[in-house]
């Protein structure tokens, strides 16, 4: 078989354009460190690869995301303990105006003090997040949530009781923020006497006052009764003697085991952490009522506190009630927000740990991926220069092949 010049020149060229080829492959493999070129290079590994680049590109949005939460959550750590702070100043301020030294005056100056107070709890209950946002409204989060109603002066809630969530990690969700309802409107008020002048069902007048709280509280949460309002009445009864003799019954029923005694006069009847103090002619009694357990928020504690305060005619027993409310209110609401705090760190702690975990699991999937799609430096320049060898003998032997001529075999 004859191979002709032209067939000779033309599988020359080819392979010097084979070979050029090769080069180019290998130099771009070198300069963009990837292992293909080509999706049908390796279908599989590049399938997988983009598998794992999902994966850390939503790695990425987690990780914006808990920038952002993390914000949010020391943001409201802070709020939260500066509302727990003014709490505590305010009970203080209530514990020091049970002083019966302080004049008037000094109870007003003590009263002051209170609605500054308020006036900075109210500015932080109404704290807005970093991109405006009201923190304690809910999914309300446009509408502040505290605001004075001035026909029943109190301060009202607005927000609801949604708790926007953020999402972490794959299937992990953590709240972004307490709403108020749960923060501040939860708070147990003091338990108390529905009238401390008693019901209008009595025959003799009197007084009942709440002094030993604990006591109370105790026969409170085990006597009161939300299905039948007629067992929440207690009814002091007194019959004629020397001395006069009580009995308490509960709903014109006796106790078991029964309450009786003798009324001394002047003296207070003990019952139940309740002091009754009763007045006018036997026979008759005095009816008096357990209030219903309800709720009362801090901004309407203290309002009540600078009332009484300011009132100027308040005195003994109903000035005291007055600070125990405050006292007990404030206790409670510190409570609550500790309890919201504390629910808070716990956030905090597991956004913590997804985030080293999502670190972890950012750098696996990158080696992943890596190991995929990205070349062997070493092997990469070693093949470059392998291609660059196979070109120079390519091109070498065509100039041979061309200075070739019959006449110079004649």
């Amino acid at each position: 078989m004859r191979l002709s010049n032209n067939l000779m020149y033309q599988n020359s060229i080819n392979k010097i354009l084979q070979n050029q080829n090769g080069v180019a492959n290998a130099q771009e493999r070198v300069n963009t460190r990837q292992k293909y070129l080509s999706t049908s290079e390796a279908p599989a590994d590049i399938s997988q690869a983009m598998l794992y680049t999902n994966k850390i590109q939503s790695n990425e949005q987690y990780t914006k995301n808990i920038n952002q939460l993390n914000g949010r959550l020391k943001t409201e750590e802070s709020v939260l303990q500066g509302i727990n702070e003014s709490i505590q100043a305010a009970k203080d301020i209530a514990l020091k105006a049970g002083n019966g030294a302080y004049s008037k005056d000094d109870l007003k100056s003590l009263a002051s003090e209170l609605t500054e107070i308020q006036k900075t709890l109210v500015n932080l209950m109404n704290t807005r997040s970093e991109d405006g946002k009201f923190i304690f409204s809910g999914y309300q989060d446009s509408t502040q949530p505290y605001q004075f109603d001035a026909a029943s002066g109190k301060y009202n809630y607005q927000g609801d009781q949604g708790q926007h969530k953020i999402t972490i990690a794959e299937g992990v969700s953590i709240k972004s923020s307490d709403n108020g309802y749960d923060t501040f409107e939860k708070i147990n008020a003091r338990l108390d006497v529905a009238s401390n002048a008693g019901d209008a069902t009595s025959t003799l007048t009197g007084s009942v006052y709440v002094d030993k709280q604990g006591v109370f509280d105790q026969f409170h949460k085990a006597n009161y009764n939300a299905a039948d309002a007629s067992q929440n009445t207690f009814n002091v009864k007194v019959v004629l003697g020397d001395p006069q003799q009580y009995e308490i019954q509960r709903a014109g029923n006796p106790l078991n085991p029964p309450v009786t005694g003798a009324v001394q006069a002047g003296e207070p009847i003990e019952f139940a952490g309740m002091k009754i103090q009763l007045s006018g002619a036997a026979p008759g009694q005095l009816d008096f009522s357990l209030e219903p357990p309800h709720k009362e928020n801090v901004l309407n504690t203290l309002q009540g506190l600078i009332t009484g305060l300011n009132n100027g005619t308040l005195a003994g027993d109903d000035f005291q009630q007055v600070l125990n409310d405050g006292v007990t209110q404030l206790q409670n609401a510190s409570e609550q927000v500790v309890f919201t705090q504390a629910s808070l760190g716990g956030r905090m702690n597991v956004l913590e740990r997804v985030t080293d975990s999502n670190s972890a699991l950012d750098i696996q999937n990158q080696s992943n991926r890596s190991s995929l799609l990205e070349v062997d430096m070493a092997a990469a320049i070693s093949e470059l220069t392998q291609q660059e060898t196979a070109l120079q003998a390519s091109q070498a032997t065509f100039g041979r092949l061309a200075k070739l001529s019959l006449f110079d075999y004649i």
